[in-house]
């Protein structure tokens, strides 16, 4: 059993979830069956940190409680730039191959199926993305998250590289940048063209 739907948190109300997916596992005892039923949360605040968690319980609802407490555990922060990411970023984590791809305001989440879901929690906008590979939920999930925080700002690259940020980029995207931080949402730059980042 299979399933993607809203799922209201009224532990934190400033957290939104996502209940991607929800398997039974049965288990053959010797007095018959025993069920118990696994569920992949994505939890995030929509501005920028979002994490997944998978719970399991013989309860559907008591699996959702504790998908949604690993998830909460695990967060990570991702930058942005405006409403999108800073550069395109592919991955490959296992059999799953993920693609992520800055796109213009206004283009929308361009996304399906388990990405979709920790893109739109992360709080992104606009972005293209695509996956190969797998179909599994629990592995895309997990190879986006590991995209996610591959991305890097142009204000971060040029803090490891010991150079100010119009060295990476050039004047005009720098001060493009830093006007759409003083507006945005606290994103510092983008270094998509610059220095994207290649993950083997």
């Amino acid at each position: 059993m299979g399933s993607r739907y809203p799922h209201s948190s009224g532990e934190r109300s400033e957290l939104s979830d996502r209940v991607v997916r929800v398997n039974r596992v049965s288990k053959v005892v010797k007095g018959g069956r025993k069920f118990s039923f696994s569920a992949l949360i994505v939890v995030g605040d929509m501005n920028g940190r979002v994490g997944a968690g998978i719970g399991k319980a013989r309860e559907v609802t008591e699996a959702i409680r504790k998908g949604m407490d690993v998830a909460k555990r695990n967060m990570i922060t991702v930058p942005m730039v405006g409403t999108t990411i800073p550069h395109e970023v592919r991955l490959k984590l296992g059999s799953a191959r993920i693609m992520l791809k800055p796109a213009a305001p206004g283009t929308g989440v361009i996304s399906g199926g388990a990405m979709r879901a920790v893109i739109e929690t992360a709080g992104i906008k606009d972005i293209l993305t695509k996956s190969h590979g797998t179909n599994n939920p629990i592995n895309t999930v997990r190879a986006t998250l590991a995209a996610l925080q591959q991305l890097r700002t142009a204000q971060q690259i040029a803090e490891l590289r010991g150079k100010e940020v119009e060295q990476i980029v050039g004047k005009r995207l720098a001060a493009a940048y830093r006007r759409q931080e003083g507006v945005g949402k606290g994103a510092s730059a983008n270094g998509a063209e610059a220095t994207p980042v290649e993950t083997k």
